[in-house]
């Protein structure tokens, strides 16, 4: 004869259905505050009862903590076969609906965004990243190897791929040294005819160089070459005329006051004084 085992929270043995109550259980309810009470103070209504198998239910209490909103504490209790004592088996907190949940985990690896990184902090290694593919494999012929290794920059073990290199140029003509920016559309004439913009190789030259004017506050930046700024090679100032509009002097002639000069004191005579 096979003995049936028993899962809580499944059926009862034998019966094939769920127990529909359990009324010591269910009138546990002072016994499981009492359980809460002792670990925490944040003990509110009482939400009802679930019976999960046979002997076996859960009283669930409100949570009163701040930041806890919709959280649910919960104590398990049970009692022995023929038993009028319930025992407890044990408590904890679980979300109910409309808490507030922390997001889901991420991977480091995953979560991480643009301008994250501090200059001292090193990334893990990715063997299969997509924005990478296989670089330049060394033929031994030294005139091939010296044009794709030194001139054309190949000589590494992966490089961008296509998409990457897309995605990169378009995040950086969208950004703040595209031709969008307001220095780019005050500038009287684009990055393309500076003298100090070193273009960039490969395909990326045809719209990108680097700005390498120490008094342009794009210096060593990667900037479009219909970018601009204040700082191009050959603009200049354009004429300021005056800081300020002088105004026409303004000369009272219709009254004139006259003066006698007292011959002794060589100050002027009061006029009343005639």
């Amino acid at each position: 004869m096979t003995t049936p085992t028993f899962t809580p929270g499944t059926d009862s043995p034998g019966t094939g259905r769920r127990p529909a109550k359990d009324a010591v259980l269910e009138g546990a309810v002072e016994l499981a505050r009492t359980a809460l009470a002792e670990n925490t103070g944040a003990v509110g209504a009482h939400l009802g009862f679930e019976i999960e198998s046979e002997r076996l239910g859960i009283h669930w209490f409100e949570a009163t903590m701040p930041g806890y909103r919709g959280w649910r504490w919960y104590v398990t209790v049970a009692r022995a076969p023929r038993s009028r004592t319930p025992t407890i088996c044990e408590s904890g907190l679980l979300p109910g609906e409309g808490s507030l949940l922390a997001p889901a985990w991420l991977p480091w690896s995953e979560r991480l965004a643009p301008g994250d990184l501090n200059p001292t902090d090193r990334l893990p290694h990715v063997s299969d990243d997509p924005r990478l593919e296989q670089g330049y494999v060394a033929t031994g012929d030294p005139e091939q190897d010296r044009v794709a290794i030194i001139e054309l920059g190949l000589g590494r073990d992966r490089v961008m791929n296509a998409k990457a290199i897309d995605a990169a140029a378009t995040r950086w003509y969208s950004g703040s040294r595209g031709p969008e920016s307001a220095g780019a559309r005050a500038a009287d004439q684009p990055c393309a005819a500076c003298g100090f913009v070193i273009p960039l190789g490969g395909s990326l030259g045809q719209l990108f160089g680097v700005c390498a004017n120490e008094w342009s506050p794009d210096d060593g930046k990667v900037v479009s070459l219909d970018h601009g700024c204040g700082a191009h090679s050959e603009t200049d100032v354009p004429p300021q005329g005056h800081e300020w509009t002088q105004s026409e002097l303004v000369v009272d002639e219709q009254g004139v006051d006259v003066l006698t000069v007292d011959a002794d004191t060589k100050n002027p005579a009061d006029p009343a004084a005639d």
